[in-house]
C-alpha cells in the first residue's frame, strides 16, 4: 500500500502541502484517474472531496492507502505531476480492489500481495522507461522482475507478514493476481 520513493542525490525533493493538493486536482483530471474513481463509483464506493489528500511523511515513502482514510500523498517526497499521478494511479488500484472485495485483509499476506501486484502491474510503476529512469537497464521480463520487487518492499512493511511469509503470498496468488486487469479489460 505504500509506494517507495528514493531521492536523487543532489535533487530537492517535495513540495508544500499547498502545492501537492493542487498537483492532485490536475491529477485527477488525468485520463487514467478519471477512468479508476468512475469505477470506483460504478462499484459502489464514493469517492469524497478529501479522499485523496496531500500530507507531510516523515517515513521515506511516496504515499499509502489507508481503509476508510482514502488515499495519502506525501508532498514532501515528490517533486514532478507524473510522480504525484503514479502515486495516486498506484494507491486508487488499492482502493478499487477494497472497495470490490468484500473481504479484503490488508494484515493477510496474500490479500495484500494480490493488490500490491495489480498496483504494480496496472499503474505503470514498471514501465521500461520508469524503471530505466531507477537504473534499471534490463530489457526482458524488467516489469514482472520490478512487480515482484515492488511487492516485497510494500509486504515488509506490513507487521503481519514476515519476509519468508510474504514471498511465499506473493508466489501462491501471483498467476491470478497479475493477470486480474480489473477494471481494464487489460494491462494498460
Amino acid at each position: 500500500m505504500a509506494e517507495e520513493s528514493k531521492p536523487k542525490p543532489g535533487s530537492k525533493r517535495g513540495h508544500t502541502i499547498g502545492e501537492c493538493q493542487s498537483m492532485i486536482q490536475r491529477s485527477l483530471r488525468t485520463p487514467m484517474v478519471k477512468f479508476l474513481m468512475e469505477h470506483m463509483e460504478k462499484a459502489g464506493c464514493k469517492v469524497g472531496d478529501n479522499f485523496i489528500r496531500a500530507v507531510h511523511c516523515n517515513e521515506q515513502r511516496s504515499g499509502g492507502y489507508a481503509p476508510g482514510q482514502g488515499i495519502q500523498v506525501c508532498s514532501n517526497h515528490l517533486t514532478i505531476q507524473d510522480e504525484v499521478n503514479q502515486v495516486v494511479i498506484h494507491e486508487l488500484i488499492h482502493a478499487y480492489d477494497e472497495c470490490r472485495a468484500a473481504n479484503l485483509d490488508w494484515s493477510n499476506c496474500a490479500h495484500h500481495a494480490c493488490s500490491e501486484i495489480r498496483a504494480g502491474h496496472l499503474s505503470g510503476d514498471c514501465h521500461y522507461k520508469r524503471e530505466f529512469l531507477r537504473g534499471s537497464m534490463k530489457i526482458r521480463g524488467h516489469e514482472q522482475d520490478c512487480v515482484r520487487r515492488r511487492v516485497m518492499k510494500s509486504l515488509a512493511g506490513n507487521p503481519s507478514c514476515s519476509e519468508a511469509a510474504a514471498k511465499d503470498a506473493m508466489e501462491a496468488v501471483w498467476d491470478i493476481c497479475y493477470n486480474d486487469t480489473k477494471p481494464f479489460d487489460r494491462a494498460p
